[in-house]
């Protein structure tokens, strides 16, 4: 029964080219799998409940038959989040419009999370799985997250920051999960709209996003993941677009990306928490993608205390009409964080104006959090070998802007190829080592 079982499901194995060492990326095909269509099992385009049952049945059937796909037909559609088991494809068809409720009561009760770098229990995300393998968002449908309720909780009342700041206490003492349930009291922390965490082999394809309470793709500690030809629009606090978060060998291609915030995040935990789970960032590639609205192209951190490395990002273009974007890439830690981030390349991008710079290096962010809670253990920061190739942008404020720590300085950036307009400032280097303009 079980060698039946393994015939349904199938595996793709992505080939990757970088100028570092790229595994091969393994991802499931659901081609020759059966289909469960959730009209099927009881599902009504007025109804929330039955359509949220019926999607959970169907995935438990086709996690039961050893691999499935799980069907929403064309028509708007409402549910109360997804949960994922393993060997599922959910699949949007054409003109399908899934839209996620906006009562936080409909995600408890807290599930395994994280916010920011720390973990947590927190609301359930919309769509959400953990420890599962071979799973999928695939089609041509739209994910909607209403936003009512989470749109309120944007703001950052006294509750909130008391909040964030008992988590940080949690985190930094080592608080056994189960006693980090942040859904207790008004401390409203929004849940991610896709986190995959503790997952292997993780496809999202083809489908659109629209609005999200707080990150909107998220892989947490994930093995193996493509994010393909995925158009998200999410122009909310905190929307970044993807936040890859200890995560190993992954693809980000053909996507377009309008975002309130970074279009694309690499994370790699917090402090003492990402210290003691000890998983790097690693193996990275996002290709031939297009933003239409960002804080920056490509950030990395300021939660990258188990390091980041082997990061490619090329043949990508930002709306030339923009003129608000910060920084193509931006790198930001503080004495906290610890961490490492090294061989990191950019090449191949178009820009129009840049607010700030093609790169940025900052060693000293700390946001609200340098008075908010005190530093317990301090860790600095390796950043060295950051490559930046054939960039053509507008006017910018400065090419480059890299504030090293006196302790541990940035080392061999190279930038090359660089076409624009003018720049209004100097580009600077301080406690900076090797640093060549081309």
């Amino acid at each position: 029964m079980q060698k039946e079982k393994e015939k349904r499901l199938g595996y793709e194995l992505v080939k990757v080219e970088a100028p570092f060492k790229m595994p091969r990326i393994r991802i499931p095909d659901f081609e020759n799998c059966q289909r469960y269509s959730i009209l099927d099992y009881g599902a009504a385009r007025e109804d929330r409940s039955a359509t949220t049952k019926a999607i959970a049945r169907a995935i438990a059937d086709a996690n039961a038959a050893g691999g499935g796909v799980v069907v929403v037909p064309k028509g708007e559609w409402l549910c109360s989040g997804v949960r994922f088991k393993s060997n599922v494809n959910l699949h949007l068809a054409r003109d399908a419009r899934l839209s996620f409720s906006g009562n936080p009561k409909d995600y408890l009760p807290a599930v395994p999370s994280s916010w920011e770098g720390f973990e947590c229990l927190n609301y359930v995300p919309l769509i959400y799985g953990y420890e599962c393998e071979n799973v999928a968002i695939s089609g041509e449908g739209t994910l909607v997250a209403e936003m009512d309720t989470w749109e309120k909780w944007f703001a950052r009342p006294p509750a909130h920051m008391e909040g964030l700041k008992l988590l940080y206490e949690m985190g930094c003492k080592d608080w056994p999960l189960g006693e980090r349930d942040m859904t207790k009291g008004d401390a409203n922390l929004r849940p991610q709209f896709v986190q995959f965490n503790r997952c292997r082999q993780v496809l999202i394809e083809g489908v659109s996003i629209e609005n999200s309470p707080f990150w909107v793709l998220h892989p947490f500690l994930c093995e193996n993941v493509v994010i393909r030809g995925v158009s998200v629009r999410a122009h909310g606090h905190n929307n970044d677009g993807v936040d890859p978060e200890m995560c190993q060998n992954m693809l980000i291609e053909d996507c377009v990306f309008d975002q309130g915030d970074d279009a694309i995040a690499i994370k790699s935990g917090r402090n003492q928490d990402a210290w003691r789970i000890g998983v790097p960032t690693r193996n990275v590639v996002i290709r031939n993608c297009e933003v239409k609205n960002a804080h920056q192209l490509l950030a990395i951190g300021t939660e990258l205390s188990a390091g980041v490395e082997n990061v490619l990002i090329e043949n990508c273009s930002l709306d030339k009409s923009l003129g608000d974007v910060g920084h193509l890439l931006y790198i930001k830690t503080n004495e906290r964080r610890g961490g490492w981030v090294r061989n990191v390349w950019m090449r191949n991008i178009e820009s129009g104006d840049l607010r700030k710079g093609i790169l940025g290096i900052d060693t000293d962010v700390l946001y609200q959090w340098r008075e908010l809670v005190p530093t317990y253990e301090k860790r600095i920061t390796q950043i060295k070998f950051v490559r930046m190739e054939n960039i053509k942008v507008g006017n910018v404020r400065y090419v480059y802007r890299i504030c090293g720590d006196s302790l541990l300085p940035v080392s061999d950036v190279r930038l090359s190829g660089i076409e624009g307009g003018t720049s209004q400032e100097e580009s600077v280097a301080i406690n900076a080592l090797a640093v060549d303009w081309q």
